[in-house]
């Protein structure tokens, strides 16, 4: 049983079902952890103190409630014991990243199809992307961090949100961080030019000129 598919797939099955908690999500993962310690054995008893103390859930009811919840949304099989020297067994169904779900490698009558993952990679997609601005005031804030004038930010805001955030009028910009950061370095090369262009003396010459005689 490869654990390591299986908990990539029960993962992006939480995502999805509305109808888990936390206290779910806790105890199918103490349940996790027993098979593992187990070997990952077709069936394995549990004990609830150990199981309760692990998922930590302190209340009875709500460790039944749950355990009888996981069980009946078809993500473990919990057969109940009424012998108090002898505790329940629990039944993991195994869960991969193909389109089915099967008991155990011993039995693959009950069937069921996974929820495609297309959209959840999607999401990860946009996550790692980084946004563009909010608004100006978040420009501002980013120009001030870098010790740059509010006014220079605004020029970089007005000028980015005119033209749709593309560069050139046809990329989009995928991080405003690191444009904002190529329009300081522009800047900063245009004020030094500048700088030097002021204190040029356009004047002064190298050669000698003899200024009488006539042109």
């Amino acid at each position: 049983m490869n654990y390591i598919k299986h908990l990539n797939s029960i993962f992006q099955i939480f995502y999805l079902d509305k109808r888990l908690n936390p206290t779910h999500v806790s105890l199918y993962m103490a349940l996790f952890q027993c098979w593992n310690v187990n070997r990952f054995p077709k069936e394995f008893y549990i004990d609830r103190q150990e199981i309760m103390s692990q998922s930590k859930i302190g209340s009875k009811a709500t460790y039944h409630r749950c355990l009888k919840q996981l069980h009946s949304w078809d993500y473990i099989h919990y057969l109940p014991s009424h012998n108090p020297y002898k505790g329940s067994k629990i039944r993991m169904l195994i869960f991969d990243t193909s389109s089915k779900q099967v008991l155990n490698k011993h039995e693959t009558s009950t069937e069921q199809a996974l929820v495609p993952n297309t959209n959840i990679t999607k999401q990860k997609e946009n996550i790692t992307k980084t946004k563009l601005p909010k608004n100006e005031f978040e420009v501002i804030v980013f120009f001030k961090s870098k010790k740059w004038p509010t006014i220079e930010a605004s020029k970089f805001y007005n000028h980015y949100q005119a033209i749709g955030w593309k560069i050139g009028g046809k990329i989009k910009i995928e991080d405003w961080h690191a444009s904002a950061s190529n329009w300081m370095l522009k800047a900063k090369a245009l004020e030094t030019k500048n700088e030097v262009s002021h204190k040029k003396d356009n004047l002064s010459t190298s050669k000698q000129k003899d200024y009488g005689q006539p042109l």
